[in-house]
């Protein structure tokens, strides 16, 4: 089923005339209940600092919701991506590529940054990877967006996040106050995450730095500001300056393993050993075990600083991708036991080549940028289909020499 067929074949054309005018009719409704919203809401604002003049600035031309901001609200994704997807997406020879170039371009500032702070450079580069892409999603605009619009939206009409997105809001009115950033650069996620390294307002107020000295803590276009910032966080939260974050290891076969943390010599007592075949260089240190694709996967003890990434971004998976991508920068080598997937893996280039292909035949739009997300998956299912092939999705080897014509 080719990308330009799907509308045609679900909805008529007086079916779509009826939807248009359903929205213009729930559009002019939530508009005028939003207006009252923005202008009852400056009194909470001035309760807590806000000037009149900061807050008419920052609501200027803002008088409808953002509905795409509620659709990714809402969004709930239909493909339940396996382990392997979100690394693969993640930790690839692109985003180890580029962290080794930017480790070169801004070595000065991530001496300083490293001596400051005491967080190794690789970790700070492969969160910048994480967050935005080495800044490049910044300059996207259907990314990127006014932070203003998008928590008072949220504010107004997600009760989910009516909460969060007030007090989100209220910090952003105090940053734009406080002349760090102007209006028209106070842009950030659908959620509100802002610049390089995309720090929701309050975690901003509590560890922004103006790591260059211009008198601004300017998170969106400095990128010494944005890494500094990232490491001011990971250290008030106890990072160990001069430690790992964990360990790829391998496990005995036909035992159990328990809970909770032991010491890493105890772990190496019941059998658990360094994939590599190394000794693990500081063996008192405490450490859990992690097996995010069970058994049959990669293994991995993890420390104290695993931990301390999670006050980043409070998912195993995060932290992981984190670790690894920065062991990979730093030189150190990839997995010893790769992620089980059901197919043969494709390297970055093959899935921008796998991309243009999809693109060609008429059956992807959207990026090429080697990232295999729901659009990819649903134009390979797409092409799968309409040649009669198993419907899985996956970004393969076997796949694309379909493409190729093998």
């Amino acid at each position: 089923m080719k990308v330009g067929n799907i509308v045609a074949r679900t909805l008529s054309a007086a079916a779509l005339a009826a939807m248009v005018c359903l929205a213009w009719t729930f559009q002019a409704s939530a508009d005028a209940g939003f207006q009252r919203w923005v202008a009852d809401f400056k009194n909470t604002a001035a309760r807590a600092g806000i000037n009149s003049r900061t807050y008419d600035l920052a609501f200027r031309g803002v008088t409808a919701p953002d509905p795409e901001v509620l659709e990714k609200a809402r969004y709930q994704p239909e493909f339940t991506a396996p382990v392997w997807d979100y690394f693969d997406n993640r930790v690839h020879e692109q985003s180890v590529a580029e962290g080794r170039q930017m480790a070169r371009q801004w070595k000065r500032w991530l001496d300083h940054i490293e001596a400051r702070y005491g967080v190794d450079r690789h970790i700070l580069l492969a969160i910048w990877s994480m967050e935005t892409n080495y800044g490049r999603i910044l300059d996207n605009d259907k990314v990127m967006r006014s932070v203003v619009r998008s928590l008072a939206t949220l504010a107004y009409a997600d009760r989910r996040r009516a909460k969060f997105a007030r007090t989100q809001l209220i910090a952003a009115l105090k940053i734009l106050q406080s002349g760090d950033i102007d209006v028209s650069h106070l842009t950030g996620s659908w959620a509100g995450a802002m610049g390089h390294t995309q720090f929701i307002p309050t975690s901003y107020q509590a560890y922004a730095v103006d790591a260059d000295g211009n008198g601004r803590r300017d998170i969106w276009n400095s990128v010494p500001d944005a890494l500094a910032t990232a490491a001011n966080l990971l250290r008030k939260n106890g990072w160990r300056s001069g430690e790992t974050w964990g360990y790829e290891v391998v496990l005995p076969g036909g035992r159990k393993f328990p809970a909770g943390t032991m010491s890493l010599a105890k772990w190496q007592s019941i059998g658990v050993r360094r994939a590599n075949g190394k000794p693990f260089p500081r063996p008192s240190d405490s450490a859990e075990l992690k097996v995010p694709e069970g058994r049959a996967g990669p293994a991995f003890l993890v420390t104290k600083n695993f931990f301390v990434l999670k006050r980043y971004n409070n998912a195993d998976k995060y932290a992981l991708a984190v670790g690894l991508l920065a062991d990979q920068i730093a030189g150190h080598g990839g997995l010893v036991r790769d992620w089980n997937r059901p197919f043969t893996k494709l390297s970055f280039r093959e899935k921008q080549e796998l991309q243009k292909r999809l693109n060609s035949a008429g059956y992807y739009d959207g990026k090429i940028d080697g990232k295999i997300g729901s659009g990819s998956r649903a134009a390979i299912m797409s092409y799968q289909q309409d040649r009669g092939l198993p419907e899985d999705g996956h970004a393969s080897k076997e796949i694309l020499n379909v493409l190729r014509g093998r």
